[in-house]
Order: C-alpha cells, then sequence, then structure tokens
C-alpha cells in the first residue's frame, strides 16, 4: 500500500513527519513525503522517497506582524497550490495532510477518489476550552475561545481562497470555496490524528468524534547517531550548560540576540551552548559554545534548561527530556505553546520576544535552574510522553481505515 505524506512550513512543520513515515515504512507501507526541496536531506535519511511542492519558507522567518504575517502565508499557499496537483500519481491509495496542506489536498482527494485523514501538529477545530493557537489571545472564557475560534478558521479560508480557485481549475471541479470544503469535510466527520501531547493539550470534550490527540510525532535520527565530538568535549567540561536556540524564527537577528544570550548566561553564572538557526547565533569563549543542527533527543537530556521560540515541536522535544524551559516567542502558534509549558509548570512565564532583555532572561534562567520546581513539572510531564506511543497510535488508526 502506498501512502503519500504532504507537509509544509518550517523545519518544525516538517521534521515530525519523517518519524511518522518511518514507523509506517517499517510496518510495510511504500511511504512519499511532499514537502519543500530544503528538506529533501531530512525525508530521504528516513529513508522515505522525497517529492518536491514548490514554494520557499525561508522568507518567512524575519516575519513577526500579524498583517505582515498573513499577507506572507497567502503568497506561499499560492505558490504551495500550485504545484500541488503534481505531487500524487495514480498508485496512492492514502493520502495524508497536515494542517498546511488539508485545504490543498482535499480537493487533490476529491479529483481522484483517493482516502485521506489529517495529520495536524496543531489543534486548529475551534473549543471552548483554549483560544485558538494561531492568533496569540489569551483565553477570554468558554463563549469567547468558540467565537475566536472560529473566527481564526475564517480567517484561513481567505489565505487558501486564490490557491484553492486555481487547483480546482486545474483539476477540472467545479468551484468552490476553501469555507465551503471545510464545512464538507466537519459535516462528513473527517478523521484528524493531532500529534501533539496530552500532557501539553488534552483532548477538548467538545469536539466532534473524528478527532483524536493520539501524542507527538518524532523526527527520525538513525540509531547510531552521536553528537559532534567537539559538542560532546564541551557537554563533559563542566556543569549542564542552557541551549539557546530560536529554530527558523529571528532571521538578521543573530547580532543582537548572540549578545543577549552571552550576557545572560554569565549574569546567571551558567555555561550555554548557541544553536545558530536562521537567525545566526554564534558566540565563542570557555563558557558558551556555537552547533548547528543536532538531534534533539540526543542533546536535549544533557542539558540544565532550553531557551527556545515556543515551537510545537521544540516544546515537545525539551519536555520529552524532563529539562525546563524558558519560552521566548515569537509569532503565530509559539505563545500559545509557550502559555501551555508555563501553565503546567515545566517554564517560566514567556518572554515577549520583543521585550527579550539580557536581564530578564538572566533572572528566568535563574529560577529555571537553580529552582527545582520547574525541572520537577518537565520530569512529570516526560513520564505521560513515555506513555505515550503517538506513531503507534497513528499506525493502528490508518490500518483500521483501510483494513476496515
Amino acid at each position: 500500500m502506498r501512502i503519500l505524506i504532504a507537509a509544509a512550513g518550517s523545519r518544525g512543520d516538517v521534521a515530525p513527519y519523517t518519524g511518522l513515515g518511518a514507523e509506517l515504512r517499517r510496518a510495510g507501507y511504500d511511504v512519499t513525503l511532499a514537502t519543500t526541496d530544503v528538506f529533501a536531506p531530512l525525508v530521504r535519511d528516513a529513508g522515505l522517497e522525497f517529492r518536491s511542492l514548490p514554494a520557499d519558507t525561508r522568507v518567512r522567518s524575519g516575519v513577526t506582524g500579524k498583517r505582515e504575517l498573513m499577507r506572507t502565508a497567502a503568497a506561499f499557499i499560492t505558490e504551495l497550490g500550485q504545484g500541488f496537483a503534481d505531487v500524487m500519481d495514480a498508485g496512492t491509495d492514502l493520502l495524508l495532510l497536515s494542517a498546511t496542506t488539508a485545504p490543498l489536498g482535499w480537493h487533490l482527494a476529491e479529483a481522484t477518489g483517493t482516502p485521506s485523514l489529517g495529520v495536524y501538529l496543531q489543534p486548529t477545530t475551534p473549543t471552548a476550552d483554549f483560544p485558538p493557537v494561531v492568533t496569540g489571545f489569551r483565553s477570554l472564557g468558554r463563549l469567547t475561545n468558540r467565537a475566536t475560534g472560529r473566527l481564526a478558521l475564517r480567517m484561513a479560508d481567505r489565505v487558501y481562497e486564490q490557491a484553492v480557485a486555481k487547483l480546482r481549475h486545474r483539476l477540472h471541479l467545479p468551484p468552490a470555496s476553501a469555507s465551503g470544503m471545510r464545512r464538507r469535510q466537519e459535516q462528513a466527520n473527517w478523521p484528524i490524528l493531532h500529534g501533539f501531547s496530552r500532557a501539553l493539550v488534552p483532548r477538548p470534550s467538545d469536539w466532534r468524534s473524528g478527532l483524536e490527540v493520539v501524542g507527538n510525532w518524532w523526527p527520525h535520527h538513525e540509531a547510531a547517531e552521536r553528537l559532534p565530538a567537539d559538542l560532546e568535549d564541551f557537554l563533559r567540561a563542566g556543569p549542564r550548560p542552557v541551549l539557546i536556540g530560536f529554530g527558523s524564527m529571528a532571521s538578521g537577528d543573530g547580532e543582537r540576540l548572540s549578545g543577549i544570550a552571552v550576557q545572560a548566561l554569565r549574569r546567571a553564572g551558567l555555561r550555554g551552548i548557541l544553536q545558530a538557526g536562521a537567525a545566526g547565533l554564534s558566540a565563542e569563549g570557555n563558557d558558551v559554545f556555537t552547533i548547528g543542527d543536532v538531534p534533539h533527543a540526543l542533546l536535549f537530556p544533557r542539558l540544565a534548561a532550553v531557551v527556545h521560540h515556543g515551537g510545537a515541536g521544540t516544546s515537545a522535544a525539551a519536555l520529552r527530556a524532563g529539562v525546563p524551559a524558558v519560552t521566548v516567542p515569537v509569532t503565530a502558534d509559539q505563545p500559545f505553546w509557550a502559555r501551555r509549558l508555563a501553565a503546567i509548570g515545566a517554564a517560566t512565564d514567556p518572554i515577549p520576544f520583543r521585550s527579550l532583555t539580557a536581564e530578564r532572561l538572566a533572572d528566568s534562567l535563574h529560577h529555571t535552574v537553580k529552582e527545582q520546581a520547574h525541572s520537577r513539572a518537565a520530569a512529570r510531564a516526560a513520564q505521560h510522553l513515555t506513555a505515550e506511543d503517538g506513531a503507534g497510535q497513528a499506525l493502528r488508526a490508518i490500518q483500521r481505515l483501510t483494513e476496515g
């Protein structure tokens, strides 16, 4: 049986599907992961077939304002939609769609008659339990949470409108709005598996049937993989360090952030590792070390704390390692995950990106590392994550769908 996974966005929006795809491949499925070209090495390293989707997410890494984010998202989706019809061949038996690709993939499934399933990394369905993840809103009560959740979906539909119209025309389908297609999927109880932990987001009680929270899908890495020798030397040379990184965020802000990071570490009396990322963080010294991409699963258990942007994947990786966090959310769903970490006690209150100073960061690091409350909360969450089997649960759901 041939499965096509379609995912697009930043590294954190794609990497989890390498782990999910590898689990499906071990179960005997033929798995292809369609995503943008920059992630081709991740896909192939996981033993999956790579198929190219158009669009470049790197231009979005420096965008933080909501209006600018909407404009760049619409341009990205329009570009993505132009080549979406080319990713699926006649041999595809099942289409797995991320939250980003689903509003396009639905039309591909309709045109070809191929069964499809949602595999989301964020909870996008409106609920009274919390506000929509992409708005950055704080909870204003159950009625308002549901209302803003519906508003967020209407905003998303506008982002996809032009791309959907062009895609349906190319697929020789009659015109249909993005919002209309979404309603059809909801009325049909289209199944969605959510790849995050119930320790962070319990399944809302007001969700319809067909929406399940199964646990994280972890990025693939080889069992024999090891950390670089010079990083191992640094880790062994003193007390556990703090990792500071902003993932695919803060492009062009590296010099300022590097200065803040080093000052904060020294004020707090801590050793540190700077992860370059899109910002290009870098520093030298006996008490600080700079790295590129390394597997979170190998590095995070060796740390005293992680300072990060609140991305879903990094948030989950820190919890899995039982390591407390200091979050500095930049945009999109990052404030949501940052607040969830703080709510369970595994992180300090978020520091907004524009309010980040060496003094604030040093103070948060002092509380996180010197006091044990956050570490104990992170350790409790790690036990919960260890008991979850997100990829296994997804596999069993796919088997029920395809064999039932």
